[in-house]
């Protein structure tokens, strides 16, 4: 029989990545998704899928029963984190709360690892590159959201022995991206931009420099974890060593994408201006080693987004807080 694990999130751009190839390694894969941020086509085909919410504890609940789940790769989440601060009571309800629920299944039903996608959003604006050993101290709602779930999974752990892998990726892109997302995923956004024939937009100067991770280069990393009990309780930075600004970045994506596109240049936002991540961890538990250089990658990207075409943004229509909201995010 096979084993069963649980991927929530699996109609999304990274879940969907995992679970498939979870299901490439024999597992019995059953997604949640609400479909709020991904899609029915992201699927593999081999896996059974339950559309709804984290926040439904009856359907949590049953799940648990009847599937008897051997791991938990915990990917749903609102990925927003610019917007998070101008959607507190969401970001926590979906991002926190949500989690919670997971993991008290996971604990009653005595699940054998819960694996968490967390971010380098955690580590605020710190030392870099950013190393796990560093203090959080994290700039926006999302990456507290995300550093809490870290701390609840720590204290599970003492006190009712429920293990659990933690993963920070960052500035994750590739195929399946949702790029009509105008609130997150730069690449993303870049590309739909450029298809719809509008100019790319920057935040600031552009000067702000990220690294960004191919997905298949992390996604079987995080799939192929549990099998290995010495990394069980650690916490790991996974994507990109090298960092480019997003002027290079935006540079890149209009060659690649083959326009005559312009940038235009909006007004800064709260965030932090460097970020990018120490991965010698990472490397000495998985013998990880990046494949895929950017240029490739985004190549790979554009291939597929042209197949796809422009998706339309959609306006997020909670927004709690208006006050110092950029004003492209009100449009």
């Amino acid at each position: 029989m096979k084993t069963s694990v649980l991927v929530t999130g699996g109609a999304g751009f990274m879940g969907s990545h995992i679970a498939e190839e979870l299901c490439r390694q024999g597992y019995a894969v059953v997604i949640i998704d609400d479909l709020s941020g991904g899609f029915k086509e992201n699927l593999p085909d081999k896996a059974h899928f339950f559309e709804g919410n984290i926040l439904d504890m009856k359907l949590l609940d049953d799940l648990f029963k009847k599937y008897k789940f051997k791991y938990v790769f915990h990917l749903a989440a609102y990925a927003a984190e610019g917007l998070s601060h101008f959607i507190k009571r969401f970001n926590y309800t979906n991002n926190v709360i949500g989690s919670m629920n997971l993991i008290n299944q996971s604990i009653n039903h005595n699940i054998d690892c819960f694996v968490f996608t967390s971010s380098i959003a955690v580590y605020g604006s710190n030392q870099l590159p950013l190393k796990e050993e560093f203090i959080p101290s994290p700039q926006d709602s999302y990456g507290i959201a995300k550093f809490t779930v870290e701390q609840e999974l720590k204290i599970c752990k003492e006190l009712f022995d429920l293990n659990y892998i933690i993963f920070r990726p960052h500035n994750v892109y590739g195929e399946r991206q949702n790029i009509g997302d105008k609130y997150r995923n730069v690449i993303g956004i870049f590309m739909n931009n450029i298809l719809a024939g509008e100019p790319v937009q920057i935040f600031g100067d552009g000067k702000q420099s990220r690294a960004f991770s191919y997905i298949m280069d992390i996604a079987p990393i995080i799939a192929g974890a549990v099998k290995n009990k010495d990394c069980y309780n650690q916490v790991f930075n996974i994507g990109a060593d090298k960092a480019y600004t997003i002027n290079e970045l935006a540079d890149m994506v209009i060659h690649i994408m083959g326009k005559d596109t312009k940038k235009e240049y909006l007004d800064f936002r709260h965030e932090a201006v460097h970020a990018y991540s120490d991965h010698n961890k990472l490397k000495k538990f998985f013998n990880f080693k990046e494949s895929v250089s950017l240029e490739d990658g985004l190549s790979k990207m554009a291939r597929w987004v042209k197949k796809v075409g422009v998706r339309q943004t959609k306006k997020f229509e909670n927004i709690e807080i208006l006050k110092n909201i950029p004003k492209s995010w009100l449009s």
